[in-house]
């Protein structure tokens, strides 16, 4: 049989677009389909303008650390609408970026949305019909919202980068990495942020003691964090914004009301389920190791799958693929030791296991050291940097790395590389420091802290 594509891609995010590149130069004919804008998430509503915010509201502390150095330095107030302005012209040029990646691959790509027909059709809302060999899955996901009154009057991380002018208050619910990220960001652009969390501590699932020095500071920094906090109700009140109350039994209006409560797969009228195609709970597609469906022909990768929802994975997964059906080469993408960063101020970086999950899976040692930096120090500030490994008492290997500290996340990528090569202590023992640096207490810790 004939198809009209080798391959056919649903979904422009990064790693739709990266599997579609990588197939075309192999002499594959692809197509690529995106109902949104091309560069996906991280690109158009994600890692990328949520960075950019991250350093127009780290100034603010800069100027103060520059009056502590003896800079005569005023603040000023950030002008919204000229950074705004900028920011969405450089997500222009970027999907710009990715259009032309794509045509110039050789991958013909179209703006609508598609759906599938059968295991090799896809249907696109201009009314064209392709059939394809194969059919790559690449939806990624979207923010999900309670389903309560009033949960319309809200704004979701996909609005922020929009808004025409920032709120002088906000809350903002939810405890994971995305509403403590931009707790930080709209705090330090001067917003009054209030922050519920439903559990006990913020940034559930990363270690205990390196999320709890996070969340110290963000409240130091101003920022009202309720943990154990929930909305219970939420109503319009005009011009003067959204009437909250919590079940902590506060009551307050807020100017914007933002919701950070997890996301959700892409997967709601694609035709899967009617294919065969199996999904879970959450509406993620079921893949195996190789990123197949149930239907031999159907694919998927990134965040629809709900694997390890990070932008470089999709990458990863997206390649694997295509090393897989286009090269004859069975990869499986590599879920194993991935470092990852949570751009609150202070960054956390980590790899590998929590304190807590490793010392359910074997006997380990602790090293931790908690210090002032010297920049920081020098300028008045009290904050304080973690740096911390958890070591195997067995093998000696680094089972995981955590460090809280400004630039936290450009260090443990490079500690990610050594932890992967399966560095043990001794190992990081024989580096000699590069000194004076923050990064130096990790190869200078030599005595346990405690043991589990």
């Amino acid at each position: 049989m004939s198809f009209d594509f080798d391959l056919f891609v649903i979904g422009g995010g990064s790693g739709g677009v990266r599997a579609a590149r990588v197939a075309a130069a192999t002499g594959a004919k692809v197509g690529l389909a995106e109902e949104s804008r091309m560069g996906g998430t991280c690109v158009i509503r994600g890692c990328v303008p949520k960075k950019l915010m991250v350093f127009a509201s780290s100034y603010r502390e800069v100027f103060n650390d520059a009056r502590g150095y003896g800079w005569d330095v005023t603040n000023g107030e950030l002008d919204w609408p000229a950074f705004k302005s900028k920011l969405e012209a450089e997500l222009d040029r970027l999907e710009g970026v990715y259009q032309k990646l794509l045509t110039g691959s050789g991958v013909k790509w179209y703006a609508a949305r598609a759906v599938l027909d059968d295991p090799h059709t896809v249907r696109l809302d201009s009314g064209e019909v392709f059939t394809a060999k194969h059919i790559l899955v690449a939806t990624g996901g979207r923010p999900f919202v309670p389903d309560m009154d009033g949960c319309e009057q809200a704004i979701t991380s996909n609005e922020i980068f929009h808004l025409k002018t920032l709120p002088k208050s906000i809350l903002i619910v939810g405890g994971g990495y995305i509403a403590s990220e931009f707790a930080c960001i709209l705090n330090g652009l001067g917003v009054e942020v209030t922050q519920f969390y439903r559990g006990a501590q913020i940034l559930r699932g990363f270690d205990d003691e390196a999320r709890g020095l996070v969340a110290e500071k963000m409240q130091e920094n101003g920022i009202a964090l309720c943990t154990g906090t929930n909305v219970v109700e939420m109503e319009a009140r005009g011009e003067a914004g959204t009437w909250v109350k919590g079940t902590d039994g506060s009551e307050r209006v807020y100017d914007q009301v933002m919701f950070a409560t997890g996301r959700t797969p892409n997967t709601g009228g694609l035709g899967l389920e009617d294919l065969g195609v199996e999904l879970g709970r959450r509406g993620e597609i079921k893949v195996d190791a190789y990123s197949q469906t149930a239907v031999p022909s159907i694919y998927a990768v990134g965040d629809v799958t709900d694997r390890v929802n990070l932008t470089p994975v999709a990458i990863r997964e997206g390649m694997a693929f295509v090393e897989t059906v286009f090269n004859g080469n069975p990869t499986a993408p590599d879920h194993d030791l991935i470092a990852s960063a949570v751009f609150t101020q202070p960054e956390l970086g980590t790899v590998g296991l929590s304190e807590e999950a490793a010392a359910e899976q074997e006997p380990i040692e602790v090293y931790c050291t908690s210090f002032k930096s010297m920049q920081q120090s020098f300028a008045g500030r009290d904050d304080r940097v973690l740096m911390k490994l958890i070591v195997s008492q067995a093998t000696r290997k680094i089972l995981g790395c955590h460090i809280v500290a400004p630039q936290a996340g450009e260090m443990i990528q490079l500690v990610g590389i050594a932890v992967k090569m399966g560095a043990t202590k001794e190992d990081f023992d024989r580096t000699v420091a590069v000194h004076p640096t923050m990064a130096e207490e990790l190869v200078t810790m030599k005595t346990p802290t405690r043991t589990a």
